[in-house]
């Protein structure tokens, strides 16, 4: 009897179809999660770009105070420096306490036909009429003290 050896080195087609069927899959689920990560990454971007202009208009509100922004009544626009335009808007509501302010600074754009948007409130504190009051009976009446302050009175 004649027995004939097979040779048994390298991959059968069989292994060789599973292992390409492995390897594509895993390369498909890398370039998915790449593609998803960059797209996050820029809508991150846009959220930065909404929160610094945000940031910049409650700077300038606190710059010129709070009191002057009410009363210059410029509470929208639209800022154009990015690829997409950014709305802002802000609304100020008094708080029947002394001269607090509650703002609500809200950022809009669209993003591939897809409307987004930021909501920022805060409180501020503006000019006290009490404060003023008080300093000018202060400077007309003389002694030049603060309220309160005590300047070596009988107490």
């Amino acid at each position: 009897m004649i027995r004939r050896t097979r040779k048994t080195s390298g991959f059968s087609l069989v292994e060789t179809l599973v292992a390409g069927t492995i390897l594509s899959g895993t390369a498909l689920a890398v370039l998915a999660a790449s593609t998803m990560s960059i797209g996050t990454t820029r809508l991150n971007r846009q959220y930065e770009r909404a929160a610094s202009l945000v940031e910049k208009q409650l700077s300038l509100i606190d710059f010129i105070g709070i009191d002057d922004f009410v009363d210059a009544e410029e509470v929208e626009g639209i800022c154009e420096e990015y690829e997409t335009p950014y709305h802002w808007q802000v609304e100020s509501e008094y708080q029947d306490i002394d001269s607090l302010y509650r703002l609500t600074v809200t950022v809009t754009w669209v993003d591939r036909n897809r409307p987004r948007r930021l909501v920022v409130e805060t409180m501020l504190n503006g000019e006290s009429l009490v404060l003023e009051e008080e300093e000018g009976e202060t400077d007309s009446g003389g002694g030049g003290e603060a309220p309160g302050g005590g300047g070596g009175g009988n107490r």
